[in-house]
């Protein structure tokens, strides 16, 4: 048997099937869309890319949920128009704002396209700190979901320079979903899910299909595959774990897969799922 398969049947097929169903069944859906899905290998928007994007989530839209969408993607389309290739902290921060105008820019034309009108929101980790300013954050956020409005939330580069530097919109997605209690948390990424290995340099790695009371080994494993950050695939995993924590099912998938939001509510096995688990289901 392979290490994937090993790792996969530490997790109850029982647990795996309800925790896909759960995802069938998620009204709140918050989807994470990493900079690699939204730019081509010149840090240029990819309008293909960003066209998919906007199909996928229109899939679950008209499939009745509601979607917040946390999107990278502002550094990099900054630099890609600008032509930087190598920047200080401060010339990011300057980046960002130049690449955000140009992806709400293309994310609005986008969803133009299905008559789904979208919302620019940008934060930082006080914003989810502050007791204040996060009730603020989740009343707007419960207005345009009320309005069938999308919000497109991403950090806040231009002020948030410890974030910026970690570059955690990872953990940013999995805060907003806990924070505003959704029912799935989907991180969209350029690999098909958590690996055995690195698969952009390891042909042998295997796709691990869930991750629940097999999260130490499973930690351990990407720990040892993504010592060169692929992917950045360690804050995935933890923003995804952190999810699950609170009761969300998590999955991290591939955002060239076709049709790969609709598949999910198909119940289809796409990517890695992390079940929801309880304080007893550790290793």
């Amino acid at each position: 048997m392979s290490e994937a398969a090993d790792l996969t049947d530490a997790v109850e097929p029982a647990v795996i099937d309800d925790a896909r169903q759960l995802a069938v069944d998620a009204e709140l859906v918050v989807v994470k869309a990493g900079t690699n899905s939204l730019t081509d290998d010149r840090s240029r928007l990819d309008d293909e890319k960003v066209n998919k994007l906007v199909e996928d989530v229109m899939d679950l839209r008209q499939a009745g949920k509601q979607v917040l969408l946390v999107s990278s993607g502002a550094v990099g389309a900054g630099k890609g128009l600008i032509g930087l290739t190598d920047e200080t902290v401060e010339e990011s921060q300057a980046l960002s704002t130049v690449g955000q105008s140009q992806l709400m820019r293309r994310y609005t034309e986008g969803f133009e396209r299905f008559d789904q009108t979208v919302a620019q929101i940008l934060l930082t980790g006080h914003d989810l700190e502050n007791p204040d300013r996060f009730t603020n954050f989740t009343n707007t956020v419960e207005t345009l979901l009320e309005w069938d409005i999308v919000p497109i939330i991403n950090e806040n580069d231009a002020v948030a320079t410890e974030e910026l530097r970690i570059g955690d919109n990872d953990m940013l997605s999995s805060s907003v979903a806990i924070g505003i209690d959704a029912d799935l948390l989907v991180t969209l990424t350029d690999v098909g899910g958590v690996y055995t290995g690195n698969p952009k340099r390891d042909p042998s790695a295997e796709r691990i299909e869930a991750v629940g009371s097999n999260y130490t080994t499973v930690q351990e494993v990407v720990t040892e595959s993504s010592r060169d950050a692929f992917g950045g695939i360690q804050t995935k995993v933890a923003g995804a774990r952190s999810a699950s924590e609170h009761g969300i099912p998590a999955i991290i998938a591939e955002s060239t897969e076709d049709d790969v939001l609709a598949k999910i509510t198909a119940k289809e096995a796409v990517g890695t799922l992390f079940v929801p688990i309880n304080g007893d289901d550790d290793d």
